[in-house]
């Protein structure tokens, strides 16, 4: 049968299932990541497995989102991350050594292998060819005890690209794109597979750029081939032997297939409040700007940095604009030092800043009140900048270089021609600053320290056959895990303390939420559609199942979200019909009935017991799943021997 390149590798890595669409499939998994502002969570999973290492071939944990320390909190989290990574054979990233996705790239990814990480721009190591997912953190965790990582077959979307992109048009603008096409909900469901001729003229860190973008498409990962332009970027990373070639064979069928044309594509532009709010940046080009900002694990690479560098040496940012500047790595930050491109940089009057998301995750440089800020990040939603007025844009790094010194939006295009940036031959190579983890006959006797500030695991509640509970909360659609639980510099120090998070959740949406939650004992949410979209945060899961929240009701859901709302031991459940969910008011009495039986058809009753209306909900669940959710989480029910 021919195959398509993500066929290959999952049935190279296929323990269970059978490869068709809509089927849950259970794969084995070659690598993980974690991150420190869902890291720490995830490691407390793991320590209550009781397993003594992890058994993966390479798992790395790295410090790049929660690096403001403005009290202990912080710091002592990258303590128990160091010391508990040493201690269960897992590497450790230190804080400065960059951006998850930026450094794994750089050296750890290699083609045809699996990777998952508990952060939702995990798909990024598709443009070096890896099947690479994001997940919440207890799957993160039981794919580094060695079981297997379980997803519904996706379907398969062939990208076919022609031409080649023209002077000032990147690869962000591709993403945009195809953000414009597809929404940030056209993916879900959904791999993405990019090819045809125009994709073999992309670099490894412009493929990294629109794999990382097809997070906010909802796809379930995104990937490129392995050909030359991949073992060039190994070769320089002094990697070359993990090369391995891979394509989809000639006859491989899709699902769907879209073609964009490289060489017609123009400079995009995400408007708020959504990524695929998306028209041409020569459309707003009499819009001031505020601020820019450039970096994230979306463009962060040695190669946008140089373009950056280009654009702004000799000189100087607009007086109304404040310019940061994120290089992805300390390998990047090294490399721009060495050929004089952060001088030009510095010189322009730009902020350097460390090398993590900070910006991109609300951890400091927030917007004035207002303020536009153009970002070369991935999200813009309402609130994430730190600023909850901010207006915020998605560039590319050509778009944000010219934007911040005319202090209006400006189309790169007119700019004068500039010379080419390619693939140095060699990157600078220092990997000092991962720390190897303790041989085991040592990591037996370690210890792992742990702040004031981590608090125990919260405990879920195995389901009864019947659940009565208050709808606590009504939202609307494309609610993403950013209105649930979340990020900027004032919330993110207690990721590792659900207790005080919990104070904060749907504070976006509604500040009397917890309170409300905790008084109700046991609560519903009812959601529009793709509840859940952006983070793979399970925080946004564990925080309501804390509060008491038993059941989110929601037209449909985001992949990762339902998954960790089944993992917390929440029950998710869709709306057979869109009129019952307009019917529903916030403090309505609902009775749900037949929950086992409801798991095993797919259909359950609601009774409304204030009106005595009856409608029916869909929850279409695997028998993992069922088994998980009746015993009230992924934890109880490993713990049990259930899964």
């Amino acid at each position: 049968m021919a195959m398509t390149i993500a066929q290959k590798i999952i049935q190279a890595h296929l323990v269970d299932g059978v490869m068709e669409t809509g089927k849950e499939i259970a794969l084995r998994i070659d690598q993980t990541l974690t991150q420190d502002a869902t890291g720490t969570m995830a490691y407390l999973e793991f320590e209550t497995m009781g397993i003594p290492q992890v058994k993966t071939e390479v798992s790395v944990a790295y410090v790049d989102h929660n690096t403001l320390q403005c009290g202990f909190e912080n710091a002592d989290d990258h303590r128990y991350l160091q010391t508990v990574a040493a201690k269960h054979g897992v590497r450790f990233s230190r804080p400065g050594n960059g951006i998850c996705h930026q450094v794994h790239l750089e050296r750890f990814g290699k083609p045809g292998k699996t990777l998952i990480g508990s952060d939702s721009h995990t798909p990024t190591g598709g443009g070096l060819g890896m099947l690479a997912f994001g997940a919440g953190g207890m799957d993160v965790v039981v794919a580094m005890g060695g079981g297997a990582y379980y997803i519904t077959m996706p379907k398969l979307y062939k990208v076919n690209l022609t031409g080649a992109l023209r002077p000032w048009v990147s690869a962000k603008d591709v993403s945009l794109e195809l953000l414009r096409i597809l929404s940030v909900k056209g993916g879900v469901g959904v791999i993405v597979e990019w090819g045809g001729p125009g994709a073999m003229t992309l670099s490894v860190p412009e493929r990294a750029t629109i794999t990382n973008m097809g997070a906010e498409l909802g796809a379930t990962t995104s990937i490129f081939p392995s050909d030359e332009q991949t073992r060039k970027f190994l070769a320089a990373q002094g990697r070359e032997e993990d090369y391995v070639p891979l394509a989809s064979d000639p006859d491989a069928k899709y699902d769907r297939v879209i073609d964009i044309d490289l060489s017609s594509l123009k400079p995009m532009i995400a408007c708020p409040h959504s990524p695929d709010n998306v028209v041409t940046v020569e459309s707003l080009r009499d819009v001031a700007v505020d601020q820019v900002c450039i970096g994230s694990c979306t463009n962060s690479s040695f190669t946008d940095m140089l373009k950056v560098a280009a654009i702004l040496k000799g000189k100087t940012v607009a007086p109304n604009v404040s310019l940061s500047i994120s290089p992805g790595s300390r390998q990047v930050l090294t490399m721009l030092a060495d050929c004089g491109a952060l001088a030009d940089i510095l010189a322009s009057g730009a902020r350097v800043l460390e090398c993590a998301c900070g910006p991109c995750i609300g951890m400091g440089f927030s917007p004035n009140s207002g303020g536009v800020s153009l970002r070369t990040f991935n999200r813009n939603f309402l609130g994430r900048s730190g600023t909850k007025d901010a207006q915020v844009y998605l560039v590319s790094p050509e778009t944000a270089a010219a934007s911040a010194l005319t202090g209006f939006i400006t189309d790169p295009t007119t700019l004068p021609s500039m010379a080419p940036v390619t693939l140095p031959e060699h990157f600078h190579i220092d990997d000092s600053a991962v720390i190897q983890p303790l041989p085991p006959q040592e990591a037996e006797k370690a210890q792992v320290l742990r702040g004031p500030n981590i608090k125990e695991f919260p405990k879920s509640k195995p389901f009864a056959d019947t659940l009565e509970a208050e709808v606590v909360l009504k939202v609307g659609d494309n609610i993403t895990t950013d209105h649930i639980m979340p990020a900027g510099a004032k919330i993110l120090p207690y990721r590792s303390n659900i207790p005080k998070l919990s104070e904060f959740c749907f504070e976006v949406c509604d500040p009397q939420f917890p309170a409300r939650a905790k008084a109700a004992g046991e609560g519903i949410v009812v959601g529009g559609s793709n509840y859940g979209q952006g983070s793979s945060r399970e925080h946004a899961a564990l925080v309501p199942m804390y509060l008491g929240i038993r059941c989110v009701m929601a037209k449909s859901f985001a992949r990762i979200h339902v998954a960790n709302l089944i993992n917390a031991g929440i029950l998710p459940v869709t709306f057979v019909n869109p009129e019952d969910y307009d019917a529903l008011s916030q403090g309505a009495k609902l009775k749900l009935t037949g929950i086992a039986k409801g798991m095993e058809t797919g259909e359950m009753t609601v009774v409304d017991e204030a009106t005595g209306r009856t409608f029916p909900v869909a929850c279409q669940l695997s028998s993992r799943q069922q088994k998980i959710l009746m015993a009230g989480g992924l934890l109880n029910a490993t713990r049990e021997g259930l899964v």
